[in-house]
């Protein structure tokens, strides 16, 4: 009789572990994530810009799964865990499980700054790249109507909190729209004087790689126009106003939040089963400290063992992909009673865009160094390598070329969704069909 493996969230981590599983013949796994489609983090910043269109780095789940039998997939929201009676609670029902695994990744960190969750912009998800895509594109349109001055000019002032390689990819991108795209789609916003402001409170950007391309990256976004304010933090954001930690204030509509991030916590989890970040404590073989058939895989865990990252592993995105692989191999093992194998990390080296033929990359077995045209070229062959099917890649790849050697893209629509109701809600009935009612649809 097959296990059951229950998998809770799609993205890196959770679709690799399912997919290694796929056709197993021992064990049916069931997939449970809020959105049905498994999305590539690392370009929503394009989505957000409007330089890919969502499709582009986004694939339904049910579509990766269609000729696997034993794999499943199911839309709900995970509310509590039943350790006891080896059983979780989603916002929809309840599903059994033989084996659990939380590849639940991260959300967005705020750092208790109640108006910065408030009012900023966050870059984790999907729909809040486009939901930065609607706001900006929106300020542009309302600030060639405005005849107030100062007004218009907070409407186009970006601050970009977060100077990891979201950051510095979105201040790029923002950097060449305004060279390449503004000028030519809003000639009415001549000499108003906005700026794109990058802000981080460490010494440097890109904080992880090499100083080579940390000052690298300085220099062309400085070149770019970008103003890059280091060792300030922001402390809140107050009347269209971001406060910085040393007092200064710049005033804008968009602060861009890629500042930090935080794995979450469930119910029916000890809080002892939890460190740093939140993120849950497990064991070189992915188990959850302290508990039994509970596993965790990606940014939503920490693991010990590794002396190479006592602090725990960098949360990006190949970990979770080599954990994800490592589990369902050892899950094989596990099934035919043979050793299992602990994760120890191979570090495949970072990257960054900066801008229009500028990226940089540091490899480091061996040590290399790549910046300008090259790392460009290695950073745009790399993500097109990691998206997840052959129509993603052809699509990205197409919108690319077309923007490469127009510089220019057609994406630049701002399409809101209509609030429908709640599937639960009470049907109208047929007598309440009138053009009001109608209009509520």
């Amino acid at each position: 009789m097959q296990k059951r493996i229950v998998i809770i969230g799609g993205g890196f981590a959770g679709i690799n572990l399912a997919l290694e599983l796929g056709k197993n013949k021992y064990y049916q796994v069931t997939l449970v994530d809020k959105n049905n489609y498994n999305f590539f983090p690392p370009l929503i910043y394009q989505v957000a810009t409007a330089y890919l269109e969502p499709s582009s780095i986004s694939y339904p789940i049910r579509k990766l799964f269609r000729s696997k039998d034993n794999l499943h997939f199911r839309l709900g929201e995970l509310l509590k865990v039943v350790p006891e009676a080896k059983q979780i609670v989603l916002n929809n029902g309840t599903v059994d499980y033989d084996m659990l695994v939380f590849a639940t990744g991260a959300e967005t960190n705020y750092f208790g700054m109640e108006n910065v969750r408030k009012h900023a912009i966050p870059m984790k998800t999907l729909s809040d790249a486009i939901q930065m895509r609607n706001r900006i594109l929106t300020h542009f349109e309302e600030a060639t109507i405005t005849q107030d001055k100062d007004e218009a000019r907070k409407m186009l002032t970006i601050v970009i909190a977060g100077g990891g390689p979201t950051g510095v990819e979105i201040s790029g991108m923002f950097a060449e729209m305004r060279y390449r795209i503004m000028r030519k789609d809003y000639p009415e916003l001549k000499n108003t004087g906005a700026n794109i402001y990058l802000v981080d409170g460490g010494a440097a950007l890109l904080k992880p790689m090499s100083v080579k391309s940390q000052k690298h990256t300085l220099e062309e976004l400085t070149e770019l126009g970008v103003k890059v304010i280091l060792n300030s933090h922001v402390s809140d954001y107050v009347n269209d106003e971001v406060i910085f930690s040393d007092g200064t204030k710049i005033q804008t509509k968009n602060l861009i939040w890629a500042a930090g991030v935080s794995a979450m916590q469930f119910e029916g989890i000890p809080i002892t089963s939890y460190g740093r970040g939140k993120r849950l404590m497990v064991n070189p073989y992915h188990q959850i400290e302290g508990l039994t058939d509970i596993y965790a895989i990606g940014d939503t865990c920490i693991q010990s063992g590794d002396d190479a990252y006592p602090e725990g592993h960098p949360q990006v995105a190949q970990v979770a992909i080599q954990q994800g692989k490592n589990l369902a191999a050892n899950f094989k093992r596990l099934a035919e009673n043979k050793e299992l194998h602990a994760f120890t990390y191979s570090d495949r080296g970072s990257m960054a865009i900066i801008g229009r033929n500028q990226a940089v990359v540091d490899l480091p077995k061996p040590k290399i160094h790549l910046k300008g045209f090259i790392a460009w070229c290695a950073w745009l062959f790399i993500h097109l390598l990691s998206l997840i099917s052959y129509r993603n890649r052809i699509n990205t790849f197409y919108h690319w070329t077309v923007a490469y050697f127009s510089r220019d893209q057609s994406l630049r629509m701002i399409i809101r969704p209509v609030n429908l109701p709640s599937v639960d809600a009470e049907p109208l009935e047929e007598s309440n069909l009138s053009p009001q009612n109608l209009n509520k649809l």
